[in-house]
């Protein structure tokens, strides 16, 4: 498996090889051990498998604050999205700063998100499906969100028209009207 820092820390971009035959291919798409020895230590207790329909579907920007805050490894299953994480560490040299990646069923990769950023993504094409690991149970009184559009965030979602929103990613707050309750610590 091939890792790559992305310019925010902790975020981390895995290309897991792939071993194809006329029958197909065949992936480990987690190895705890493996990744162990590239000094990835991480334990995941719940995965979420998410699909949608329309092309420019967009969930986010979400968090889940502590003492239930969650990393994820996102990856897609079927179809393409862009995916991006946003750092919310008060504090941190990056904070308000985002990357963002080309996630698909052709290219395998997967996005590693420590907590303390924001995670979001666009459908690029129809019938999308996410596939992700958390490190902490889902827990509605720690769930957050920030909006998607915020123009202090400017990202660039590629979106050709208008967004398809749940209503609470509708009313999520902007950066401007939000406390973050991650703080950054420094590696050691």
């Amino acid at each position: 498996m091939k890792v790559f820092d992305t310019g925010l820390s902790g975020v981390l971009l895995l290309e897991p090889a792939r071993f194809a035959d006329a029958r197909g291919f065949f992936s480990e798409s987690w190895n705890s051990r493996t990744l162990a020895q590239r000094g990835i230590e991480i334990d995941f207790v719940q995965d979420n498998h998410s699909f949608s329909r329309e092309m420019g579907t967009v969930r986010g920007l979400h968090f889940q604050s502590p003492p239930h805050a969650q990393a994820k490894l996102v990856r897609c299953g079927r179809g393409c999205l862009f995916d991006v994480a946003v750092d919310i560490r008060r504090g941190s040299p990056t904070y308000g700063k985002w990357v963002g990646f080309d996630l698909s069923f052709d290219n395998g990769r997967q996005l590693l998100i420590p907590s303390g950023f924001l995670h979001g993504f666009v459908t690029r094409a129809p019938d999308t499906e996410i596939i992700y690991k958390c490190t902490d149970y889902y827990a509605p009184d720690c769930d957050g969100a920030v909006r998607f559009d915020d123009p202090d965030l400017a990202i660039d979602w590629g979106l050709a028209g208008e967004a398809i929103l749940s209503d609470k990613d509708r009313a999520a707050p902007l950066m401007a009207d939000f406390q973050s309750p991650f703080l950054y610590e420094a590696d050691a």
